[in-house]
C-alpha cells in the first residue's frame, strides 16, 4: 500500500460496520455513485478495478458472519479469502483465531482497503495480488490452505468460468471451502451444501432489493 491509495480510500469512504457484523469496522463508501465515478474515468486508460472493495456485499456479509459463529472452522487453521474486497471476511477469519489469512484480490485498491481494515480491527492480515487462478495446482505436497473462503464471486459468467473449477480442484484436494452467496445467477449447481441462510441488508443503490437472503454453501462436501 503507498500513500497514494490509503490517502483515496480514506478520502472517499468513512469508517461503519456492516448490519451484519458489527464486530468489524471497515473503510466503505457511503455513496456509490461518486465514488464509482472517481475509479471509471481511469478504468480504460489504467485497468483499474471497479471500487467493489469500498462495499460491504451480501455474501461476503454472510460469510464473515458464519466463520464469526462458527469459529472453530478456521481456528489455528491456513486462511484464504480470495477475491476479498474490503477484507471483511478475512478479518472475520483473523479475529475467529486463524493461524494465519491471506486476503488476495487482483485490484491493487483492494490490497490497500485490506491493509488499512485490518489495521483498524487490530488483526493481521496478509495480501497477494497474483491471480491465483492462472497458477498451476500442486499435485503433490501439501495443500497451501485449509480454509477456502469465497465471498459473492458467481456474480457473472466470467468470473465464474474461472472460479468454479478452482474452487472445485482444491476442495476434492481436501480443503474446506466455504461460498457465500446471495443467489448470483452463476453460482454452480452441482456439489453443493447448504450451511445457513442470512437475511443480509442491502442498499438499492448496488442491489435489487434492501433484503438479500444470502445462503452460505460447502462446496464438495
Amino acid at each position: 500500500m503507498n500513500a497514494q491509495q490509503a490517502d483515496f480510500i480514506t478520502a472517499s469512504t468513512t469508517i461503519d460496520r456492516p448490519p451484519l457484523t458489527p464486530e468489524i469496522a471497515l473503510h466503505l463508501a457511503t455513496e456509490v455513485t461518486p465514488l464509482w465515478h472517481a475509479t471509471a474515468d481511469s478504468l480504460v486508460h489504467a485497468g483499474v478495478e471497479p471500487p467493489f472493495w469500498a462495499f460491504a456485499w451480501p455474501g461476503g456479509q454472510a460469510l464473515a458472519r458464519y466463520v464469526m459463529d462458527n469459529a472453530a472452522i478456521v481456528a489455528g487453521r491456513r486462511v484464504l479469502d480470495i477475491a476479498a474486497g474490503s477484507g471483511l471476511v478475512a478479518i472475520a477469519a483473523a479475529m475467529a483465531g486463524a493461524a494465519s489469512v491471506l486476503a488476495n484480490d487482483i485490484d491493487p485498491l483492494s490490497l490497500a482497503a485490506v491493509a488499512l481494515n485490518a489495521k483498524l480491527n487490530g488483526v493481521t492480515v496478509t495480501t497477494s495480488g497474483d491471480d491465483l487462478t492462472d497458477l498451476p495446482f500442486p499435485e503433490d505436497g501439501p495443500r497451501e490452505w485449509d480454509v477456502i473462503l469465497a465471498g459473492d464471486v458467481f456474480y457473472d459468467r466470467e468470473m465464474a468460468a474461472r472460479f468454479a473449477p478452482w474452487l472445485g480442484a482444491r476442495a476434492a484436494a481436501g480443503a474446506l471451502v466455504l461460498i457465500g452467496d446471495p443467489n448470483r445467477p452463476y453460482l454452480p449447481s452441482e456439489n453443493l451444501k447448504r450451511l445457513k441462510t442470512y437475511d443480509v441488508t442491502t442498499s438499492l443503490d448496488l442491489e435489487s432489493a434492501t433484503k438479500m437472503a444470502t445462503t452460505i454453501w460447502r462446496l464438495g462436501a
